[in-house]
């Protein structure tokens, strides 16, 4: 199983610098048995968003791909927009049980869009932005995600 990870923070981008998010999760997909082929911090940015998703999904060069951050209310939270554009068909159930999931911790649980579908055969999911909040909604997701790759790679 392949996958890529994504950070969406446009200042974290411009300075060049790595995501303690994408790290993290980079660490739990290997403890399952995923091959990370792409990670990194991107820009939140539609069209770059899109063009790398797409890239991905199109030519089968990940199974898996995980976005954190810009799933918010602000006008730069385009993660959940761009996967809802580009899904051949959504999994709304993922994103409504990490935002239940997460609701036990924070009320603020309620302004997150994260969205989830299916692109030629690639699960793309977006996680919340913050570290600890992205590892512990994957981490309670998780085996449900492997087990649609799975389904998804027959």
């Amino acid at each position: 199983m392949k996958a890529g990870i994504f950070t969406l923070d446009t200042g974290l981008y411009k300075a060049k610098k790595e995501s303690a998010a994408t790290a993290a999760l980079k660490r739990m997909l290997e403890q399952v048995g995923f091959e990370v082929k792409a990670a990194g911090v991107l820009p939140e940015d539609k069209k770059v968003l899109s063009v790398v998703l797409e890239r991905l999904s199109d030519t089968g060069a990940v199974d898996l791909i995980l976005t954190t951050g810009a799933v918010g209310v602000e006008e730069s939270d385009c993660a959940p927009d761009v996967v809802a554009d580009i899904s051949d068909r959504l999994l709304p159930g993922i994103p409504e049980a990490v935002r239940a999931y997460n609701l036990r911790y924070s009320k603020r649980a309620i302004l997150d869009r994260s969205a989830a579908g299916i692109r030629n055969n690639t699960l793309l999911v977006n996680l919340p932005g913050k570290a600890k909040a992205a590892k512990e909604s994957l981490e309670f997701i998780l085996p449900e995600l492997v087990h649609v790759v799975e389904m998804l790679r027959k």
